[in-house]
């Protein structure tokens, strides 16, 4: 098994302990602090459980929750929220089509792919892709219908579009979903798919994240497994790394700095690790900043799935537990 990805790099030996050993991590440091409140919404409307957010290129940040709860079933709220950089709700859509809000993406034309992680009533199962005014412009899987075929899906949670347009979900959620990467045209043909319930390489137990690097190595947070699968875009496994925890949340930005949320790790399933956001680069896979959970160690009060950062460095992190969406700014 490599931790370390197959680049011919050197890197000192205080480097190489904290890569690979999580007990180290707070020795990394912390140059963040927390935005109370950051995100208003109108007619004192809360925001649900959020497992996704990201960053378009304007600045503005993309929020998928739970309709103010855990859940948008029978809910007549929209999901979908933009907010400004300082919180100001811009725009908000998808009222009454999901179930189970999970996986957001952006895309290079600032489109919006959403996943639907459950079925209920006809509705659910799904992936979306609407423009950034919330015109629905390709649905991916069968409503309300749970499946393994080269249509249905069943509890996907992550999405990722190459810069060709090629379409990846990350198909399952643990349990008795599905363990998979699936693979679509841009216009949302079937191409191919890899994975299985497993520990060994191109397996999987939670497809839970994705992203692609600048070089177009595509980054799976195999969060039951506890580590990060990277793949070319043909679905060869090329290393994985453990060192960023149980991988809940990713993202990667144009300097190819990861960031990269661990919501479950404590010293039951994840020994030597604590939650957080720890902030690398996929250059060489070091982790240099982490961003603790907020409360005890092993019992934090809020916990972050989701995350994405801006061009000035600062992160925003998605909650479910605890149904928050926080900002952290550097010192």
């Amino acid at each position: 098994m490599t931790l370390l990805p197959r680049f011919r790099i050197s890197l000192p030996a205080a480097a190489i302990a904290i890569l690979m050993a999580g007990a180290l991590f707070a020795a990394v440091a912390n140059p963040f602090h927390m935005m109370e409140g950051w995100a208003k919404l109108p007619d004192g409307r809360k925001i649900g459980a959020t497992g996704a957010v990201s960053v378009d290129r304007s600045g503005n940040v993309w929020v998928f929750e739970r309709c103010g709860e855990n859940s948008c079933a029978g809910s007549s709220v929209a999901p979908i929220l933009k907010f400004d950089s300082n919180g100001k709700l811009l725009t908000s859509f998808g009222a009454g089509m999901f179930v189970y809000p999970h996986g957001l993406y952006l895309d290079r034309e600032g489109n919006v792919w959403v996943s639907d992680g459950l079925g209920k009533d006809g509705k659910g199962q799904q992936v979306f892709k609407f423009s950034p005014e919330g015109k629905l412009l390709l649905t991916l899987g069968k409503a309300g219908l749970a499946g393994s075929g080269p249509d249905t899906f069943n509890q996907p949670s992550s999405i990722a579009v190459a810069g060709n347009g090629d379409i990846f979900v990350g198909d399952g959620h643990g349990g008795e979903s599905n363990a998979r990467v699936v693979k679509f045209s841009k216009d949302g043909k079937f191409i191919k798919e890899w994975g299985k319930k497993g520990t060994g390489p191109g397996e999987f137990e939670t497809p839970h994240t994705m992203a692609f690097d600048s070089t177009g190595r595509l980054f799976v947070g195999d969060r039951g497994n506890g580590r990060i699968q990277i793949f070319d875009q043909n679905g060869k496994y090329l290393t994985e790394w453990k060192q960023f925890g149980r991988a809940s949340g990713m993202f990667i930005d144009a300097k190819d700095n990861i960031y990269v949320t661990d919501s479950q790790s404590n010293e039951k399933n994840n020994p030597g690790f604590i939650q957080g956001i720890r902030v690398g680069s996929t250059k060489d896979g070091v982790v240099r900043m982490h961003i603790p959970a907020i409360g005890p160690e092993q019992s934090p009060t809020s916990v972050t799935e989701g995350v994405a950062a801006d061009a000035q460095g600062n992160v925003y992190g998605a909650e479910t537990r605890s149904q928050n969406l926080r900002k952290y700014m550097r010192n």
